[in-house]
């Protein structure tokens, strides 16, 4: 089976899994329906048509390699992601949002393992984990949200792509960067934005600080950059991971324009901001810390 196959074979699986579990909490609990379920699955066709595109441009690279050692770290990957997205969801630190947004320092799960074992296994640690976790907490699915998930692991794990690490280091921090700027500009132009606290607080503009951590991510990941300049392999994991949250964020959050009908200003005000904001955040911090101990293990045992 060539690899072409095997990726295909992984997208379609994604997609079961999702209808799959879509229909078995629809079971258990008829009260979380999905508003708009046709369209969410729209974006999340986008999202694997995306995947699709990314392996087509580069599909010459070992990084998507699709073999028995993959999938048991899908698995693994998945499974981790999932209980530690629910347990951080269940005992949620929440932010002001539109929807369900909270602080999830599991957020670096995806980001690692997509650095760690390719953005194959990245795609799915974030997407299936994910939709498995929101399905545990109880607060209903957002299919295209774990979708946006998976493109965060998926865009971690290009990063073994790179031919000089040190430029890719630079172009990932760039576009960081930029997109953090303009979730930044986007809440300083709407500040009098009106968000609804997802667990029923009433509503209230978002706060200074959360409306800052883009910025405060952006400033971290330059940071970040230079303090590993003389590590490009943990400057090229954090970089890349920033940039995988803030695109598959990003995509997550945009498609809540068609689905729920916000305005831009309240997708990226109400959505990316606080949640994007916030794992830059934990990913400068945390990411390091499993890549550095994930290279010195591989040193010690020779792999």
């Amino acid at each position: 089976m060539n690899r072409l196959t095997k990726n295909i074979i992984l997208l379609v699986a994604v997609l079961v899994i999702f209808i799959a579990i879509a229909l078995l909490v629809q079971s258990l609990d008829s009260e979380l329906t999905m508003s708009n379920p046709v369209l969410r699955f729209v974006f999340v066709g986008i999202g694997l048509v995306i995947v699709l595109v990314a392996y087509l441009i580069t599909q010459q690279s070992k990084a998507w390699e699709i073999g028995t050692r993959e999938v048991v770290y899908m698995g693994i990957g998945a499974a981790l992601y999932a209980v530690l997205s629910w347990l951080f969801n269940s005992s949620a630190v929440v932010m002001p949002s539109v929807s369900q947004v909270a602080l999830r320092p599991a957020i670096v799960i995806p980001m690692f393992f997509g650095y760690a074992f390719g953005p194959a296994v990245g795609f799915f640690t974030g997407a299936v984990g994910n939709i498995v976790g929101d399905a545990l907490t109880g607060f209903g699915l957002s299919p295209q949200w774990s979708v946006g998930n998976g493109l965060i692991g998926l865009i971690s794990g290009l990063v073994a792509m790179s031919v000089d690490k040190n430029r890719s280091a630079n172009i990932a921090m760039i576009v960081s960067v930029v997109i953090a700027l303009i979730g930044t500009l986007f809440y300083l132009t709407n500040q009098g934005e009106q968000n609804q606290v997802f667990f029923g607080e009433g509503s209230g503009q978002i706060t200074l600080l959360a409306g800052l951590s883009t910025l405060v991510g952006a400033v971290l990941v330059v940071v970040a950059r230079f303090v590993f300049a003389s590590n490009p392999d943990v400057a090229g994991a954090v970089t890349w991971g920033l940039m995988g949250n803030f695109i598959g964020i990003g995509f997550a959050a945009l498609s809540d324009i068609w689905i729920n009908g916000f305005s831009p200003a309240t997708a990226i005000v109400g959505e990316f901001v606080p949640a994007a904001g916030p794992n830059a955040i934990f990913a400068v911090i945390l990411v390091p810390v499993l890549v550095i101990a994930y290279l010195s293990v591989r040193r010690q045992t020779g792999r």
